[in-house]
């Protein structure tokens, strides 16, 4: 495709397009002012707003002292470095033998997936509040976060050279 051969390719690695869209992801939609405004200004009961509300899932403060807090911005780092680490590590292999935008695509979306349910499982288990049975269910929610939005990741990998 066109997005690969170009002028978009010479800016960055796949990599490093998809770990800046997730950290743009994670830092305006994880940010306290639009996790308030998608609380207040959103329909849950509609697919957009659910949607919206989704986006909001990495949510962090910090500055707070309160102990869940803690869990939670240990969640958004986590998913902005795992994110990083898998979107160096898993296309390596596949886009070596697949040439195309394609195998980007999924690439990178497959990681967002991973570095979220990972993220969020880590975060529990190294929380104020640790069990197995939470970590789990968390892990289930953020793949679950990763699958229904990695997919602006995966498009951001596809402006970058694999």
């Amino acid at each position: 495709m066109a997005l690969t051969n170009g002028a978009v390719s010479r800016y960055g690695t796949a990599a490093g397009t998809g770990t800046l869209a997730a950290l743009v992801l994670v830092g305006v939609c994880g940010s306290p002012l639009y996790v308030g405004w998608a609380e207040d200004a959103t329909d849950p009961n509609s697919a957009g707003g659910w949607f919206l509300r989704l986006l909001a899932w990495p949510a962090w403060r910090l500055g707070s002292g309160d102990s869940g807090v803690l869990a939670t911005d240990l969640r958004a780092i986590l998913l902005v470095i795992l994110t990083a680490a898998l979107l160096y590590v898993l296309p390596a292999g596949q886009v070596a033998r697949v040439q195309g935008s394609l195998s980007q695509f999924f690439s990178g979306w497959g990681a967002y997936v991973l570095a979220a349910g990972l993220a969020a499982l880590l975060g529990t288990l190294l929380g104020p509040d640790p069990s197995l049975l939470g970590a789990v269910q968390a892990a289930a929610t953020g793949a679950g976060y990763g699958f229904l939005s990695g997919w602006i990741i995966g498009t951001a990998s596809l402006g970058g050279r694999a």
